[in-house]
């Protein structure tokens, strides 16, 4: 059973909620194994003062402890951002089978050129990226967010 899409984006996004509440990045990931939520995280690089405390690897990590493999081939990465480098190659490297994104970072993102890529028949591994799920909530919470810090910046900068 296929997991369906916008509801698994849709405990993504209250992962985010809960993750630009604490006061970091609003990033929220869930990962679905045979129709199963088996993980659900919130950044926390902020909080847990973490470089690696990204959304994905945190789901990708408890994924794994839950069904007692590194290897996640059989399940569904869906992320409130396009992952960043760092968390692409985790997501390729752990063998998830499909990746599922709301937005597209226009900075940091490697899903899209990674998912190009993977169309190429030498490899061994396939990995199905579709994007767009619950775009408007998911753009909303960031640019919001993103906004917040860019009036506090020069709030910070007129006061100095």
């Amino acid at each position: 059973m296929i997991p369906d899409d916008d509801i698994c984006m849709q405990l993504a996004l209250e992962a985010a909620e809960e993750a630009g509440r604490a006061g970091d990045v609003p990033i929220g990931a869930v990962v679905a194994h045979e129709g199963e939520i088996v993980a659900v995280a919130a950044n926390r690089r902020e909080r847990d003062r973490d470089p690696t405390a990204h959304a994905e690897i945190l789901a990708l990590r408890e994924a794994g402890r839950k069904l007692g493999t590194w290897r996640l081939v059989d399940c569904t990465l869906y992320v409130t951002l396009e992952p960043c480098p760092m968390c692409m190659g985790a997501t390729v490297n752990a063998r998830v089978g499909r990746l599922v994104f709301a937005c597209r970072d226009p900075k940091a993102g490697a899903a899209v050129s990674l998912y190009q890529l993977g169309h190429d028949e030498r490899l061994n591994h396939r990995m199905i990226v579709t994007e767009g799920v619950c775009r408007e909530p998911a753009s909303a919470m960031l640019s919001g967010f993103f906004a917040s810090l860019r009036g506090a910046d020069r709030r910070g900068s007129e006061a100095g």
